[in-house]
């Protein structure tokens, strides 16, 4: 039997919004952070985009084939949470093989050494498997695009780490 753990995050599938960079529209995108911290308002700027929701708030995550997925609970899917509007239904995605983690609860910083999430204990994840997470501020006005270049740079092997000078 398959180990499902809940966290508190949103998640979101490229879909449409990877043309922009060549991202494959496959690809799912963890949003971690506290409440308040702009998972909802992230994700709906990328689903403007054309992403599609797969779980606003709540998100269960489970291994599959050495690869991290996440869904939605059954009685969240397809609803998110739109601060000052309240709780709207939306197109959904069932779930996603997560390519990138955001922590939108992280400190920024200007050129970032390469991290990978660990997902929590009960998940056995090889670390080989891990998807590649980094700190982001959901509200910049260029978050959602940071993170579909940063998907299309992973999958196309194009990410470069940053060069320390001496």
């Amino acid at each position: 039997m398959t180990k499902v753990v809940n966290i508190h995050a949103s998640c979101i599938r490229l879909a449409r919004a990877a043309a922009a960079f060549g991202a494959p529209r496959s690809a799912g995108v963890l949003l971690l952070g506290d409440s308040g911290s702009g998972k909802s308002d992230l994700a709906l700027r990328l689903i403007g985009r054309g992403a599609e929701l797969v779980a606003d708030d709540r998100t269960e995550l489970h291994v599959e084939r050495r690869q991290l997925i996440a869904r939605a609970p059954s009685r969240l899917a397809g609803y998110i949470e739109l601060r000052g509007l309240g709780i709207i239904e939306l197109p959904h995605a069932g779930s996603v093989g997560i390519a990138l983690v955001v922590d939108l609860a992280g400190k920024v910083k200007r050129l970032p050494a390469r991290r990978f999430y660990t997902p929590p204990r009960a998940l056995a994840l090889p670390g080989s498997a891990r998807p590649v997470m980094f700190a982001l501020s959901a509200f910049d006005g260029s978050a959602p695009d940071k993170i579909i270049a940063a998907v299309a740079a992973l999958h196309h092997k194009a990410w470069r780490d940053a060069v320390k000078s001496n």
